[in-house]
């Protein structure tokens, strides 16, 4: 069996440039990364690999150097207005770094529409050997397990994907047993956390909790065993623990990124 794929996501340590993130991801012993070409808010500190050539050059010597590979790109959204042929400039660029996964999120009311979006988007994805895969989250269009798949298997794409991560699977109250029937070759990668307490009623909060505080495996109340054994087996998997309190106490981003792999492989070792 081939050695399971651990990537760092950008999410975790989001105060680092591309290149450092390559850096402290090779320190810390990640084979991948996960890099965010597209920002997930107005508000969020953003480094324009797409836009900036020198950065870009510098991040592919990081990857060159270091030996890590990248595993996806982030963050395409399907909006109502989406023009998909706009997209092609991030895609090639996704292509340049080697990445073959790439997250899409849904934002759509018109599922109809979000499907036939999705379906350009794997037509326009396939010739850069990218697969793309739509992540459900609570407080978009595609809220939980079910209408994720649904929407991926209406679009009737081979590279077409869902996206698993276990912090959007405990607060949509996706179910572990429709997760065992999602087809495998629907699931090429997932994002890995532990999510602590109850799921509150306000959905902003529960946004907020995704975008900054989150657990390291093993240290909150979700069934991370349960959810990696629904899922194929040595699946990939990104590392995407935002904690923006350690951040804020002084604790690097090396450290962080330490910290997740090590709890993973801990969790990974009780399997």
């Amino acid at each position: 069996m081939s050695e399971r794929i651990l990537s760092l996501a950008s999410l975790t340590v989001l105060e680092l440039s591309p290149p450092e993130m390559v850096e402290v991801a090779a320190r810390a012993g990640y084979s991948h990364v996960g890099l965010r070409l597209v920002p997930a808010t107005p508000e969020e500190h953003h480094f324009a690999l797409v836009g900036d050539d020198d950065l870009r050059r510098r991040t592919l010597a990081r990857l060159r150097d270091t030996g890590i590979r990248v595993l996806d790109v982030e963050i395409l959204r399907l909006k109502p207005d989406t023009v998909i042929a706009g997209f092609e400039k991030i895609l090639a660029v996704g292509a340049e770094f080697g990445a073959t996964e790439l997250l899409v999120a849904g934002n759509d009311a018109d599922e109809q529409r979000l499907t036939e979006n999705f379906a350009r988007l794997c037509d326009l994805a396939a010739p850069y050997g990218l697969h793309p895969h739509l992540e459900f989250m609570p407080w978009t269009d595609a809220r939980n397990l079910e209408q994720a798949v649904r929407i991926v298997e209406k679009a009737d794409r081979g590279n077409g994907g869902v996206l698993v991560d276990a912090f959007h699977f405990d607060r949509s109250q996706s179910r572990l047993e429709d997760l065992a029937r999602v087809a495998p070759s629907r699931l090429r990668y997932a994002q890995l956390c532990d999510v602590a307490g109850p799921r509150p009623t306000d959905m902003a909060e529960i946004l907020r909790q995704a975008r900054n505080e989150r657990r390291f495996p093993g240290e909150g109340d979700c069934d991370l065993a349960g959810l990696l054994q629904c899922l194929p087996a040595n699946i990939a998997l990104s590392l995407e623990i935002p904690t923006v309190q350690l951040l804020q106490q002084g604790v690097s981003g090396l450290q962080r990124a330490q910290m997740a792999l090590d709890k993973t492989r801990e969790l990974l070792a009780r399997l």
